[in-house]
């Protein structure tokens, strides 16, 4: 009754709740390999090669391959929590229809006996660390072009958020 008090005033959040029941409800299409999770292009370009700078001899490039990554991977971690206005008892809704897309999630793939080594007789367990190794591979490689860009006194995107070239700019 309270989670669903909480769940109705959450507006949005209920077709976001619903969307999340589907993909914790057929968690196990991933662990048979029967559903894989798509890797974004500029993932596996930075893993392929993190310092790569063909191309990106000005500031406004290094700023947008920051931008690409950035569309890939979400926000880096100097930059400051977006406002999202959001009030207690949404947070609140938010936290809750997580828990228990949580448990559902756990309910679809703790029936599967010997799940870990499906995973790895399917092949999921080797894409999931692919995914894992193109996320970190973006990670480093947005680290490298903010380096790139403090270095070529560029401003933000192209470098940390917190950065404030000298005397102006490149563009």
């Amino acid at each position: 009754m309270v989670a669903t008090l909480m769940l109705s005033g959450c507006g949005g959040a209920m077709s976001d709740f619903g969307a999340g029941v589907g993909a914790a409800a057929t968690a196990p299409l991933d662990d048979l390999n029967l559903r894989r999770q798509q890797i974004p292009t500029v993932l596996l370009q930075a893993e392929a090669n993190p310092y790569d700078l063909r191309n990106l001899n000005q500031c406004t490039t290094i700023g947008a391959e920051v931008a690409r990554l950035n569309e890939a991977l979400g926000p880096d971690t100097d930059e400051p929590p977006a406002p999202d206005g959001s009030t207690l008892g949404e947070r609140a809704g938010d936290a809750a229809s997580k828990a228990a897309l949580d448990a559902i999630r756990d309910a679809t793939t703790d029936f599967i006996p010997g799940r870990s080594w499906i995973r790895r007789l399917t092949g999921a367990e080797q894409h999931s660390r692919h995914v894992q190794a193109a996320i970190q591979a973006g990670r480093m490689r947005r680290a490298f072009l903010k380096g790139i860009g403090m270095n070529r006194n560029c401003a933000p995107p192209a470098a940390p958020a917190w950065f404030r070239p000298r005397g102006g700019s490149r563009r």
